[in-house]
């Protein structure tokens, strides 16, 4: 899998900020000058959960898609616009103490990377009950050998927001990284 991924998308800086709307689960992403790079949103009244992702001047570059319909704990295909490929598999491993995600090769399977809480304490926290949604929530990006590749980091912040620093993509795409930033929070509903 190259870092380049995806066809109509070339993420190259280190810094992304991830910054949701206030009304709903709508995101964007910008890089280390303030410069939209990514927007995304979650297609509303769908049975499988959507999340199509245009670029600066508003052209599809990829598409989140569900694998199955209300799929609480289950796997997110990140589509290429362009080519209708399949560029990786985002696979929810859902438990109370920590809210998990794994990045997956889509034709092997294998894993490219994971994103993990950083605290069990605040992710249980989370989940328990509303008023600890106040609390920024953190992960830790690791390859596929436990090596740290990057954060993801809330901010106190009327909207959810995010900053993503990734310090070594070898192998893990960024597009993937900060589109995964998007989504789940949209599904961890953070």
């Amino acid at each position: 899998m190259a870092d380049d991924a995806i066809a109509a998308l070339d993420l190259t800086d280190d810094e992304y900020r991830v910054v949701q709307s206030l009304i709903r689960n709508k995101y964007e992403a910008f890089d280390g000058d303030g410069n939209v790079v990514l927007r995304g949103k979650q297609k509303m009244f769908k049975l499988k959960e959507e999340f199509p992702f245009v670029d600066a001047d508003g052209n599809p570059v990829f598409t989140v898609e569900a694998s199955g319909v209300l799929d609480f704990a289950g796997d997110y295909a990140l589509v290429d616009d362009r080519t209708g490929e399949t560029v990786v598999v985002l696979d929810r491993n859902f438990t109370l103490l920590a809210d998990r995600w794994t990045l997956r090769d889509p034709d092997t399977g294998n894993p490219i990377a994971e994103i993990a809480s950083k605290s069990k304490v605040v992710s249980l926290l989370r989940h328990v009950h509303a008023v600890f949604s106040l609390i920024p929530h953190e992960y830790e990006i690791t390859d596929a050998d436990g090596r740290h590749v990057g954060t993801i980091d809330g901010r106190f912040s009327l909207k959810d927001t995010y900053d993503v620093t990734i310090d070594d993509a070898t192998g893990v795409p960024k597009e993937a990284v900060v589109a995964a930033a998007m989504v789940v929070d949209a599904i961890e509903e953070n």
